[in-house]
C-alpha cells in the first residue's frame, strides 16, 4: 500500500510539473524552467511531496535510470556518423577545449584565493574537477521544448555525451592524484575506469547485437519492440554492474546514448524515423522525471545562505565554459553562431556535480572536514543558483543563436514541399 502511494505521489508530481511547464511556455520561457521550479517546490525541502524516501527507494531510482536510458535515446538519435564527418572532430576538440578551459580558469582562479587565504592549495583543483560536469538534461530540454535547430543545437547534442566522459575523466584523474596525499582511502584504478567507459561499452555492444537482429526484421513495429527490448537488456547489465559494486555509479544515460547510436548507424532510415517519432512522448515524460529528480533534493535555502565562494565559482565556471568552447570552435573554423553562443548552452550545473561533490566529501571529510564543508557549502549553493540562470542563459544563448522554434519551421516546410 505504501509503495502504490509513492508511485501515486510520483505521478501527481508528474502532472504537476507538466501544467507548470506549460504555464512556463506561456511567459515565452522554456518548460524545462517549470520542472525545475517544481521539483525544488514538491522536493523534500519544501511540500515534501517527493520525500527523501521515495528520491531514494529502489524502485524510484530503477525508474529514473530506465528515464535516464531514454533520455540517451535523444542524443544517440542525432549521433549519425554519415551526417557528423564534417563536424565530428569540431565537437570533438571544442570539448576538450571548453573542459580544459574550465578546469585551468576555476583551478587557477580558486588556487589564488586559497593559497592566499591558507587553505590547502589542492582544493582548488578538485573544485576545477567538480566544474567540468555539465547536466545535459536542462538544455536539451530547451531544444526539446522550444523546438530548436541550427549550428548550435547539432554542436550541443552530441557534446552532451561527450562532456559527461571528458568531466568524469578529468575529476577521477584529480581525486586519483589527490587522495594518496590526504586520505587513507584508495581510489581504485579500475574504479576510475568503469565508471567513464563501462556504460559506453555496455551500450554499444548490445546496441550492435540488436541492429544486426532489427536489420532482418521487416516489420516496423516489431523492429520498435526488439529496440526497446534492447534498451531494456542494456540497462538490466547497468543495474547488475551497480549491484555488484554496490552503488549507483554507471551513467544510464551514456548507455541509451551509446545504445542507441549503435543502432542508428546500422538501420534503415524508415525503421529509425519509426522509432524516434514513436519514441518522442517517452523521452517528453522521461526528461520530465530526470529534472525532478535533479531538482528535488535541491535545498533552495542555499540560496539566501551562499557566499563568495559560490559567487565566485559560478562567474569563475561560466567564463571557463565560455572561453574554452569559443577557442575551440575558433580553431575548428565552426559557424560564427557556434562560436558565440555554444557556451551559454553548457552552464547547466547540478545532477553530476553533486555526485563528484558527494565522493569528494567523504574523501575529505575524515583528513580534512574544514575543506569537505566548503567543498559540499560552495557547490549545493551553486547547483540551485546556476540552474535557475543558467536555464535562462541557455534559452538566451538559442535566441542570440536564431535557432528557436527552427525545427518547426523546418518541419512544417518538409510537410509543405511533400503534400505539394
Amino acid at each position: 500500500m505504501e509503495l502504490l502511494i509513492d508511485i501515486l505521489r510520483l505521478l501527481i508530481a508528474i502532472i504537476i510539473a507538466y501544467f507548470a511547464g506549460k504555464l512556463i511556455s506561456k511567459l515565452k520561457l522554456p518548460a524545462i524552467l517549470g520542472w525545475l521550479i517544481t521539483g525544488i517546490i514538491i522536493g523534500p525541502h519544501a511540500l515534501d511531496l517527493l520525500s527523501s524516501d521515495i528520491l531514494d527507494a529502489t524502485w524510484f531510482t530503477t525508474v529514473e535510470s530506465l528515464c535516464e536510458c531514454l533520455f540517451g535515446l535523444m542524443i544517440g538519435s542525432e549521433m549519425i556518423f554519415s551526417q557528423m564527418k564534417k563536424s565530428g572532430s569540431s565537437i570533438l576538440i571544442t570539448t576538450i577545449t571548453e573542459s580544459v578551459g574550465t578546469f585551468i580558469v576555476v583551478s587557477l582562479v580558486f588556487g589564488v584565493i586559497f593559497y592566499l587565504t591558507d587553505i590547502p592549495v589542492y582544493l582548488a583543483f578538485i573544485f576545477g574537477g567538480i566544474a567540468l560536469a555539465t547536466a545535459p538534461a536542462p538544455s536539451l530540454s530547451v531544444v526539446t521544448s522550444l523546438k530548436t535547430d541550427g549550428p548550435v543545437t547539432r554542436t550541443l547534442i552530441p557534446m552532451a555525451a561527450l562532456d559527461d566522459l571528458a568531466g568524469a575523466l578529468v575529476f577521477f584523474i584529480v581525486i586519483a592524484f589527490v587522495s594518496p596525499h590526504i586520505s587513507t582511502a584508495d581510489i581504485p584504478v579500475f574504479l576510475i575506469i568503469l565508471l567513464v567507459f563501462t556504460p559506453v561499452i555496455i551500450g554499444v555492444i548490445i546496441g550492435l547485437i540488436f541492429a544486426l537482429i532489427i536489420k532482418k526484421i521487416n516489420s516496423n513495429n516489431t523492429s520498435l519492440i526488439t529496440f526497446f527490448i534492447g534498451l531494456l537488456v542494456s540497462a538490466s547489465i547497468g543495474f547488475v554492474v551497480n549491484g555488484q559494486l554496490g552503488t549507483h555509479i554507471l551513467n544510464f544515460m551514456l548507455i541509451g546514448m551509446s545504445y542507441t547510436t549503435a543502432i542508428v548507424n546500422m538501420i534503415e532510415k524508415e525503421k529509425l524515423d519509426y522509432i524516434t517519432n514513436f519514441s518522442q512522448p517517452l523521452v517528453g515524460v522521461a526528461m520530465m522525471v530526470v529534472i525532478l529528480n535533479l531538482a528535488a533534493p535541491l535545498d533552495y535555502h542555499l540560496i539566501f545562505g551562499a557566499g563568495l565562494y559560490t559567487v565566485i565559482y559560478i562567474v569563475a565556471r561560466a567564463i571557463g565554459k565560455y572561453l574554452g568552447s569559443y577557442f575551440g570552435a575558433s580553431i575548428t573554423h565552426a559557424p560564427d553562431t557556434v562560436k558565440k553562443y555554444l557556451g551559454f548552452t553548457l552552464l547547466p550545473h547540478s545532477g553530476v556535480s553533486l555526485v563528484f561533490t558527494g565522493i569528494a566529501v567523504s574523501i575529505l571529510e575524515g583528513p580534512a572536514p574544514e575543506c569537505a564543508k566548503i567543498i559540499q557549502g560552495t557547490i549545493a549553493a551553486a547547483a540551485v543558483i546556476n540552474e535557475i540562470i543558467a536555464v535562462f542563459l541557455a534559452r538566451q544563448g538559442f535566441a542570440w543563436a536564431g535557432e528557436l522554434n527552427k525545427a518547426e519551421e523546418e518541419h512544417e516546410a518538409s510537410r509543405t514541399c511533400h503534400a505539394q
